[in-house]
């Protein structure tokens, strides 16, 4: 025995229908846009600062040219001393003092010992007068005349080392000064005041205020387009404003270490705010092996912001980047020649045109053909 639908049975069947007919018909093309992942903004830059060279930087810190170690040429005890390192010090200024009584004491005695020869010479060279006198009336004889002329000329010879004795104890009283014998500034003060100190021994060191030098190292590709003169720009690492000229004073012919070259670069001009010690950053500038390049903000590298390490003019390396193709609204992965650094930007030698818009914000996220929209084009 068959069991009769009834009209509530036949109610539900056809809304189930109608249910399934109404999610079948749902336009396709609301299915598409709804799966689309969205479009990416993006941010670039214009291919269009053309430069000619490229800069290369080298850390180091700022040495003193020459540092002249002061000492005294007479031993003696110190007085009070009232210096201290990176004091300016002005040329003829009394660095340091000796006591001087025991140098007084030495030019009185010997002032009193000449005019003690001096009246024992008047002495001697009246005798030897009377001498000559009696030998012409034939009263006395040869042999004392002689011996009356050996004392004076004794005498005047010890007179004469008498006077050089009193002129070096005069001399000698002048050097308990020590005199600074430029404008300079100290890097070294190395005694105590009231201490005991030799001739010769070490006092102060210092060095002239206008004589600055910065030693570092380079690679081959580098020295090899340097010479004795080749200008430089030191800049100051604490105050990057502050840039002075500079030449090329010293290379060596012989690598310190592997493929590593030492420089020596002697500044030009100076300020009054550097003193030796100070960090600074050697900058040369070299043509680039094309006749220009372009500059790109180091953001634009892939990975983001990260670039091959020691690039040179001679040596360039390859650097990806993105670039936007107007015609499809898309970006395209491209490998530009990379010879160095200008500032905070990369010197493109190869591989990009004028015109053309490189993506420099968020490039670690962009893919070959990705659709992206200009950030300037976007509502």
């Amino acid at each position: 025995m068959q069991r009769k639908r009834t009209a509530s049975g036949w109610r539900y069947a056809t809304a189930a229908v109608l249910s399934i007919s109404v999610l079948g018909c749902v336009p396709e093309e609301e299915d598409e846009t709804l799966l689309q992942p969205p479009v990416r903004g993006l941010i670039t830059v214009v291919v269009e600062d053309a430069v000619e060279t490229t800069v290369r930087r080298y850390p180091s810190v700022l040495e003193p040219g020459e540092v002249n170690v002061l000492s005294f040429e007479v031993g003696g005890r110190l007085g009070r001393l009232d210096l201290s390192v990176g004091q300016r010090i002005d040329a003829g200024s009394v660095l340091a003092e000796l006591d001087g009584a025991q140098f007084v004491t030495t030019i009185e005695n010997r002032r009193a010992r000449i005019e003690e020869l001096t009246a024992t010479l008047e002495q001697a060279e009246d005798d030897l007068a009377r001498s000559e006198t009696l030998l012409a009336r034939g009263v006395a004889t040869r042999v004392q005349r002689d011996e009356d002329a050996t004392e004076v000329r004794e005498i005047r010879a010890q007179l004469l080392q008498a006077e050089k004795d009193l002129a070096e104890a005069v001399e000698d009283l002048q050097d308990t000064e020590l005199i600074a014998p430029f404008d300079g500034i100290i890097s070294a003060v190395e005694v105590d005041s009231f201490a005991t100190v030799s001739a010769g021994e070490a006092v102060v060191s210092v060095y002239e205020a206008s004589d600055y030098e910065v030693s570092f190292s380079v690679s081959f590709d580098v020295v090899s387009r340097l010479v004795v003169g080749t200008p430089a720009t030191v800049r100051l690492a604490d105050d990057p404003s502050v840039a002075l000229d500079a030449v090329v004073s010293e290379l060596g012919e012989r690598a310190d270490t592997v493929s590593s070259f030492p420089v020596v670069v002697s500044l030009t001009e100076t300020v009054p705010v550097i003193k030796a010690g100070m960090s600074v950053e050697v900058a040369f500038e070299f043509a680039l092996p094309e006749a220009q390049g372009f500059r790109l903000p180091t953001s634009a590298a892939i990975p983001e912001g990260q670039i091959p390490e020691s690039p040179s003019p001679d040596r360039p390396q390859p650097v990806p980047v993105f670039v936007y193709d107007p015609e499809t609204s898309t970006v395209t992965r491209r490998m530009a020649t990379f010879a160095g650094l200008r500032g905070n930007d990369l010197l493109i030698i190869d591989g990009l045109e004028p015109g053309e818009r490189v993506a420099v914000k968020g490039v670690s996220f962009l893919r070959e053909g990705m659709p992206v929209k200009l950030i300037e084009d976007m509502e």
